[in-house]
């Protein structure tokens, strides 16, 4: 097996120093390359309009991440929503919560949260779902577990898709030749060959997450030679 000396990581470089990638490479003297292969892409008005959904028509909202917060708020701005005071929010995890605080006084308004899964967090809506109408902020791409769980424990909820998962345009890089190529998202692999539709494995080494990703890449037709978690 030949020697690693360069890595693509399709993400955003990390923003702290103490990121464990960084130990790697120096550990292990690699290069490590970050480039995101997607992005996220707010959708249009009309889009939005045409799903016809009043965000005051809904007591409470669900947040699943920091990007649906960030739309969230930023649709009701362009629509001239005022959200009000007595808006409820529902958070994913604590640090889902806490960002909250971009856009309202965190103190003084009725937010909930679960440990880490949407599977904690379903516990928190239960409590709450008989006075509730609950509205999700999604992407275009949203994991069927999520309203498989909301419709089997019976909450009253509706989606809103505010963005989309976009492939980037990766034409300044000359080539993606690389020892290992990482990969996160079915997204990603979709953007390899959106860009590079010659594109061979031959001895590159292919490195996903979660089983979704892993599927993704088999039938793009590529190996798997590291699979994560395990």
């Amino acid at each position: 097996m030949l020697k690693v000396k360069s890595v693509l990581v399709s993400q955003p470089k990390p923003e702290t120093e103490k990121s464990p990638y960084f130990d790697l490479s120096k550990d292990c003297k690699v290069k490590i390359d970050f480039r995101p292969f997607i992005h996220l892409e707010g959708v249009t008005g009309k889009d939005f309009r045409q799903q016809r959904v009043n965000f005051l028509d809904f007591s409470a909202v669900i947040f699943t991440s920091r990007n649906a917060i960030d739309y969230y708020f930023k649709t009701a701005e362009e629509a001239r929503v005022t959200i009000p005071d007595d808006m409820k929010y529902f958070c994913i995890s604590e640090s889902t919560a806490f960002y909250l605080q971009k856009y309202i006084v965190y103190r003084k308004r009725k937010i909930f949260y679960g440990e880490q899964t949407f599977a904690d967090l379903i516990k928190v809506l239960k409590k709450h779902n008989k006075d509730n109408k609950f509205l999700l902020p999604c992407s275009d791409i949203l994991r069927q577990t999520i309203p498989d769980l909301l419709k089997e424990n019976e909450i009253d909820y509706k989606c809103v898709n505010l963005y989309n998962t976009v492939c980037s345009d990766l034409s300044d890089l000359s080539d993606v030749n690389y020892d290992i190529l990482v990969f996160f998202s079915p997204s990603g692999i979709k953007s390899l060959f959106q860009n590079f539709p010659t594109f061979k494995q031959n001895d590159t080494r292919i490195a996903v997450f979660g089983p979704t990703t892993a599927k993704a890449a088999e039938d793009a037709g590529l190996n798997i030679d590291i699979a994560a978690p395990k």
